[in-house]
């Protein structure tokens, strides 16, 4: 399967409808025989989503949804791309937002079986992170959660985020600077960590200086990854500008072609 492109990065392009149809669609689209492997996670759907129904996974997850939301920045009618959607639960929260167009994204057919039986709100497309089956500049923002730390090729990923944009792009990984690496990522990585890559903000800003992104900025969420009371003190005084959550963010804006890209 070859991807919709149309610049520099791409040999050749076709564009998508302006309005994107609503209600889940059907469509599997299958992978390219020569993209990297990324690594599938083995843990069931809903196992997954029901860490989400603990206490500790659910103030970890709605402290991470409030700052993703806040750096996308999303108006009323705009369409969304969630880049490795897994099961959809942020997907799902984003297609909450009254007016949005959200479209997941995932190489795991069980797991994206397992979204669209919990949201009928959303799109929900399998595919490969590493070839997007989308024309450039088609969604009006990208967002993309914890899923590049399981790309093998994860800079080729990041570069396909930023050719579907055509505006804000917000990319979250796990956070090699945190006290959640510390519990979680070392040797190896424990429980749903394992396997997982752990990014440093420098490695993200190496990336993406080579892309077209302007209005650069990191965030980070979960400084303290207990759900403790203290954890959520430490939560709500601490500013997200600094560096040691275990939510590494990056947030930009794709450059338009007028602004020499």
């Amino acid at each position: 399967m070859a991807c919709w492109r149309t610049d520099p990065w791409c040999r050749r392009g076709e564009s998508l409808p302006n309005q994107l149809p609503c209600g889940p669609m059907k469509l599997h689209v299958r992978a390219a025989q020569s993209r990297p492997r990324a690594k599938v996670a083995t843990m069931r759907a809903d196992e997954y989503d029901a860490w989400y129904e603990s206490a500790r996974g659910r103030w970890i997850g709605e402290t991470e949804f409030r700052l993703l939301r806040r750096l996308l920045a999303l108006r009323p009618g705009q369409s969304l791309l969630d880049v490795g959607c897994g099961t959809g639960w942020f997907t799902r929260r984003f297609a909450s937002i009254l007016g949005l167009k959200v479209v997941g994204l995932d190489c795991n057919a069980q797991w994206l079986e397992y979204a669209r039986e919990h949201d009928c709100r959303s799109q929900y497309l399998l595919g490969d992170s590493c070839c997007l089956p989308f024309a450039n500049a088609s969604f009006d923002c990208v967002v993309s959660i914890a899923a590049l730390c399981f790309i093998d090729d994860w800079p080729r990923a990041l570069r396909e985020i930023v050719r579907v944009a055509r505006g804000r792009i917000v990319v979250g990984t796990l956070n090699r600077a945190s006290l959640l690496w510390r519990s979680k990522g070392q040797e190896g990585g424990s429980g749903a960590y394992r396997g997982a890559r752990w990014h440093t903000r420098a490695q993200l800003r190496f990336a993406l200086a080579a892309l077209p992104v302007r209005n650069l900025e990191f965030h980070s969420a979960i400084f303290v990854p207990t759900a403790s009371r203290m954890a959520r003190a430490a939560e709500a005084v601490l500013p997200t500008r600094l560096p040691w959550g275990g939510l590494l963010v990056a947030a930009g804006d794709r450059l338009s072609p007028w602004d020499g890209k």
